[in-house]
């Protein structure tokens, strides 16, 4: 008789019973092990039935995460990745921190940078302490023992590691546990290691924030101003009470709009849509977008800010004066939104102790603190449900954590006492949520008669994406490094290169986007490139190693992935007539990618996107298969925004609301992906955002070569590009 459990799922039932070994920090942060009962934060955790679940503390949006932190424990424990378990660990700033960061959190790629060495070590001391527990109780020496898929092996002895548990709790833990050499991993590195999530997630059991219900769930969705700043005058919701399903309306305290509640998520968005509200205006952003190009060309103008203190802006210009050929450019990129397939949401719901939260958390160490302040409690008193998450791009990371705090506020104001699910539509996000900034380049380089760079004067105009955030404290001589990251530490060896920059006055709230300021710096330094290699009668990418020092590592490992990128598009073949090739090579979250697109053009001029040759150096490749997925994902992300997105205002509102009029990359757009991972013993770094900055660059400079129109203003098909 079939009855319908697997293996993994008897496993994962059994493991919840007995006492755990438990293998994390002390007080002191100090590796230790004991069991559940004692205070650590546990990044391994053993049962008596010998499953082993690995506690991750960086949520999971896709980006492999979990495969990743699980490989790295299994690696050293020699664990059974058939019946490894992971789950989320629960909020708690100083157990789970960020090393980066120093706050429990997710993002800028640092996941498994951040946690390399911290999940090998804990993998490590659980198999020291395993192996000598094993060879105690066979009364061996340990150096016989040995672990196949977790079962402790010697001679004709065997155990599973939860035999050996009993044993192990008695051990104590080596303070410098030995790690595998590179030439030992069967795990780090193995292209064939499938996700540990795909079954879950193939079979529909992976829970994310929307699957969500608890007992006494009420739904809220909240009606926001159609302008940034505004505030609610006054409303009418007589029409709202007739709806089906609708409980109650009430107003946020700051007056930002009203919170609806109803039986369900159709009726509260019904509802909502029938209340009257009639909005203050007075201090909100009624600006419409060509007046916000003009009001961010005038900042160009004269820079409020160097980023680069080593360089005289007096001196680059005197240099470009003295040029013979001088080349000037301005680039306009436009507002941008995450737009997640999951649609921002979360649960709120009554504790013995405070309150419980499920959510696709991507910053705890940010939200927790925030709800606490809101209902009033202690940080302790908040527990956060980490679940998985539809995507986020940047979205779900927000310093205000803006979603979770409206729904503690529609918690608040409804009585504390019934759970609430706040639900935000695709529509609330894009018209209504966080964007990457416009921004304006300008770039004005000087060339001596031979094609060198004698001076480079760049500024950019932009809004801060961290002043004012809880990251301020990076900030450094008024100069958020967000904006300009990319030019201002440029790899390239650019004599005398200016960088100056003005923060934007807006009320429209901005935020980190997939790659954060490399979208926009990355494109305006490869294209102008390439616009400077044309003037200079030079292979454009002969052009970017001649700027590259063979004795800089960094710099050699640039000038190794470009190199990889254009070996493998076969770059130096001819193409026929109607075709062309585009370059660009960039740094970003420690990662260097390279990118050769190729596109074609048909009788009608429309441009497709044949396809991508990408060369990755993310160090020790941890994960191949997740790294390939994330160079692709990233080229089809970034392809999609540079193609066709942007966010507009008329008079203050965002003219954008869904995917009709925010078309996402389209199945039929995406090209053919080859990626090409370098092989290397350095350290891992990020690979989550990292494929997004090349592309467009790539993409733009392979147009170029085929049609000769240079886009220098996004998005491509609002400015002299039509796709097929």
């Amino acid at each position: 008789m079939d009855s319908g459990i697997n293996r993994r799922d008897f496993i994962k039932g059994t493991a919840a019973a007995g006492v755990a070994m438990v293998i994390g920090l002390n007080s002191k942060g100090v590796l230790a092990i004991g069991t559940e009962k004692i205070e650590l934060n546990p990044f391994v955790r053993i049962s008596e039935e010998g499953v082993v679940t690995v506690v991750i503390k960086h949520f999971e949006m896709g980006q492999g995460t979990t495969t990743g932190l699980a490989t790295l424990v299994a690696e050293e424990l020699d664990a059974d990745w058939e019946t490894l378990a992971v789950e989320f660990a629960p909020a708690d700033n100083k157990k789970y921190k960020n090393l980066i960061f120093g706050a429990q959190g997710t993002g800028g790629s640092t996941a498994i940078a951040n946690s390399f060495m911290q999940y090998r070590t804990a993998g490590a001391t659980a198999r020291d302490v395993l192996v000598r527990a094993a060879a105690a109780l066979w009364n061996i020496p340990s150096q016989k023992v040995s672990i196949e898929k977790g079962v402790l092996k010697a001679g004709g002895n065997s155990l599973h590691f939860g035999q050996v548990i009993a044993k192990a709790l008695t051990l104590a833990p080596i303070a410098e546990p030995k790690l595998k050499s590179p030439e030992q991993f069967t795990l780090i590195g193995n292209a064939n290691l499938h996700r540990i999530d795909n079954e879950d997630k193939t079979q529909g059991a992976a829970i994310f924030a929307l699957d969500v219900k608890v007992p006494g769930m009420v739904y809220a969705v909240i009606l926001y101003p159609p302008r940034f700043g505004a505030k609610l005058a006054k409303y009418d919701s007589s029409k709202a009470k007739q709806v089906i399903g609708f409980l109650n309306v009430k107003k946020l305290p700051d007056g930002r709009g009203l919170v609806v509640y109803a039986t369900s998520t159709w009726a509260a968005i019904s509802a909502r849509k029938v209340i009257g509200a009639d909005w203050d205006f007075k201090d909100s952003e009624n600006r419409s977008t060509d007046e916000l190009v003009a009001y961010h060309r005038t900042l160009l103008q004269q820079p409020t800010y160097q980023a680069r203190k080593d360089v005289s802006t007096q001196n680059v210009n005197a240099a470009i004066e003295g040029a013979v050929t001088v080349i000037e450019k301005e680039f306009i990129f436009p507002n941008l939104a995450h737009a997640p397939m999951e649609p921002l949401n979360c649960v709120i719901e009554p504790t013995e102790e405070g309150v419980r939260v499920h959510d696709g958390c991507q910053f705890p160490g940010l939200t927790q603190p925030a709800v606490a302040n809101v209902l009033g409690l202690e940080p302790k008193q908040v527990e956060i449900n980490t679940v998985y998450a539809g995507g986020s791009f940047g979205r779900r990371a927000t310093p205000t954590s803006d979603y979770q705090v409206d729904a503690a506020l529609a918690f608040l104001l409804l009585g504390r006492k019934t759970p609430v699910k706040l639900m935000w539509t695709r529509e609330d996000d894009i018209k209504g949520g966080y964007y990457r900034p416009m921004v304006i380049h300008k770039a004005r380089v000087g060339l001596d008669s031979n094609g060198n760079i004698v001076g480079w004067d760049h500024r950019v105009a932009t809004k801060s994406i961290i002043k004012g955030s809880p990251f301020e404290g990076s900030i450094k001589d008024g100069v958020d490094h967000a904006s300009v990251e990319g030019i201002s530490n440029t790899e390239y060896q650019i004599p005398l290169l200016s960088a100056g920059l003005s923060d934007a006055q807006t009320n429209i709230p901005v935020l980190w986007w997939r790659s954060v300021g490399h979208t926009h710096t990355a494109y305006t330094m490869e294209v102008m490139l390439d616009v400077l290699a044309e003037a200079a009668k030079q292979d454009p990418v002969k052009y970017r190693l001649n700027l590259l020092s063979k004795e800089s590592k960094e710099q050699k490992r640039i000038a190794g992935v470009l190199k990889l990128a254009v070996e493998n598009s076969d770059w130096d073949s001819k193409l026929p007539d109607g075709r062309g090739r585009g370059v660009a090579v960039h740094k970003s979250f420690n990662s260097y990618v390279a990118q050769v697109i190729e596109v074609s053009v048909n009788d009608t001029g429309k441009v497709k996107i044949e396809s991508v040759h990408c060369a990755v150096d993310c160090g020790v490749a941890v994960n191949p298969d997740v790294i390939k997925a994330q160079m692709e994902g990233g080229i089809g992300f970034g392809l999609g925004a540079v193609m066709r997105n942007e966010i507009t205002f008329t008079d203050g509102e965002v003219d954008q609301s869904n995917f009709p009029d925010y078309e996402p990359l389209r199945i039929e757009d995406m090209p053919k992906v080859s990626v090409h991972i370098v092989r290397s013993a350095e350290p891992p770094t990020g690979v989550g955002e990292p494929g997004v900055p090349p592309c467009g660059p790539a993409l733009a400079n392979a147009i170029y070569a085929a049609t000769g129109k240079r886009i220098t203003q996004l998005p491509m098909s609002k400015h002299g590009v039509e796709f097929v």
